[in-house]
């Protein structure tokens, strides 16, 4: 495959970039419960190769700072804020009504340090966003993020908060446009939702389409008022592999970057469009998701790059280390390093996995009517639209060291325990370890139709907005409904200050 992009020199990947890379070491402790697909282990397990593979000593290692309540309530209301941070295990059956209402409960369990989790994974994606602003670095990681289902007031698909919309939103304080990518196999519908009604934030979701949660991502939804045409979706089948993907992704994303021109790009790499998913049915290798990774790093944009869905573990940590290398322009030996976790690996103990003899079910016909569809889409854009001058909010402070971390800026030691910014408040005791459930050979067989029993009407009683709350100076107004789909009260026009 060819790299694409418009600005590396020669060699195999052209020039280094400054990588700073965030990482709680309890975010693997925390556990969804018994039989739930969603494991952050597999954030603990990508940590342990990188570190054995010699990458951490190439980035600046840093642990995130917990988002504040503030932080969460740029975008969610307060209300479910003060619910996420206060309910537990051991109260969650006197609030059925509040449970219910913020669609918490099933997909979304109550589990012990919930509002921890919350914090360390949002904490991530708004420390990378703030590294970014500040030039401190050329990309920034947060695997542990990129959970794009949360919405305004409710959990949605394993979401409790959106830290792509959070960081976004931190973002925008310095640049005029930012592009949201997703690669997750499911669309990215929260974050579509917060901006569908702005020219400040274009989105661009590749997702499986049909009877799949979360329902949504026609190829028809472009965008409402000022923000039509700036969210682009592009609905796939069964099947998908490396080469009809990039027919896709590499010409609408190459346009996209010509035309709308932005100051920052997320890109959420959610892993569960790899080939072999436990609730996927994608045939991507590990190789053909992170040419996504190298060819937005080609365009020398300061890059945010995010984790997501991915539930066959040992493949999400094989495709988020490969792909941190990526980001560092190195490439990884095939052949795995001894570590903690070598058994998952078995029996190759190799990070590339070959795709299956799946169909695809992507036509060259269906996939050149999807592309010629979105270029058309691309071709209605202003080119970078300007945006109104007012007075920017106060940036967000990088938090000051403690007098006995002498630079938290300096890169870790690939040995060391990460033992840093020890006077934080600790996760809860109470906090389960995860405990290792075997995959059994049944649970890997492609389940396109896992999802539906995940349900795919996630809507409350009550109408919920998207709208941001009281982020003054940047008011967002009363959202407008998206015609075409179910009423989904989407965000309105953000009226974000020029940098």
């Amino acid at each position: 495959m060819d790299t694409g992009g418009n600005s590396l020199p020669s060699g195999p990947d052209g020039v280094k970039r400054k990588v700073c890379y965030f990482y709680d070491p309890e975010v693997g402790n925390y556990y969804y419960g018994q039989g739930h697909p969603m494991k952050p282990h597999r954030i603990r397990m990508t940590h342990a190769l990188l570190a054995h593979y010699g990458l951490l000593q190439h980035m600046q290692v840093h642990k995130p700072f917990p988002a504040r309540d503030r932080d969460l309530c740029r975008f969610h209301a307060d209300d479910y804020v003060n619910f996420l941070r206060n309910i537990t295990p051991e109260t969650q059956q006197d609030q059925l009504r509040q449970l219910k209402r913020f669609n918490v409960g099933e997909d979304c369990p109550v589990f012990d340090g919930l509002y921890s989790f919350c914090q360390t994974y949002a904490g991530g994606s708004v420390g990378g966003a703030v590294k970014l602003n500040h030039n401190l670095c050329d990309i920034a990681i947060n695997w542990a993020g990129g959970l794009h289902h949360a919405k305004k007031c409710e959990a949605s698909g394993f979401c409790y908060v959106n830290d792509i919309v959070i960081a976004i939103l931190e973002l925008l304080k310095q640049h005029q446009r930012v592009l949201y990518v997703d690669i997750d196999i499911h669309h990215g519908d929260g974050v579509e939702e917060a901006f569908y009604t702005t020219d400040r934030v274009m989105t661009v979701s590749f997702h499986k389409f049909g009877d799949y949660f979360p329902g949504t991502g026609d190829i028809r939804d472009i965008g409402y008022s000022k923000g039509k045409y700036y969210s682009l979706n592009v609905p796939l089948d069964d099947g998908i592999d490396d080469e009809s993907y990039h027919y896709l992704f590499k010409p609408i994303i190459g346009k996209v970057m010509e035309v709308f021109k932005p100051g920052a790009v997320v890109l959420q790499c959610g892993a569960d469009s790899l080939s072999g998913d436990r609730l996927g049915c994608f045939n991507l290798s590990i190789k053909g998701h992170a040419e996504c990774v190298k060819f937005m790093r080609s365009f020398n944009v300061p890059l945010l790059l995010l984790g997501g869905g991915g539930y066959t573990i040992r493949n999400v940590a094989r495709c988020w280390c490969y792909e941190t290398g990526v980001a560092l322009g190195m490439e990884v030996d095939d052949k795995m390093p001894q570590h903690e976790y070598y058994e998952y690996f078995g029996p190759d103990y190799t990070l590339h996995v070959a795709p299956s003899n799946m169909e695809n079910k992507n036509t060259r016909q269906s996939l050149e009517e999807i592309r010629n569809k979105l270029l058309e889409y691309l071709s209605k854009l202003q080119h970078a639209p300007s945006v109104q001058f007012q007075e920017r909010p106060p940036d967000t402070e990088l938090p000051e060291a403690d007098e006995d971390q002498d630079d938290a800026d300096e890169r870790w030691d690939p040995d060391s325990d990460m033992e840093i910014d020890e006077d934080r408040k600790p996760i809860p005791s109470r906090v389960k370890r995860e405990v290792i459930e075997p995959e059994t050979k049944d649970m890997e067989i492609q389940k396109c139709t896992a999802e539906q029993a995940r349900g795919f009407d996630t809507t409350t009683d009550e109408a919920v907005s998207t709208k941001a709350t009281d982020v003054s100076p940047m008011p967002i107004d009363e959202p407008a409904v998206k015609a075409g789909q179910e009423t989904l009260n989407k965000a309105s026009d953000q009226m974000y200050p020029k940098p």
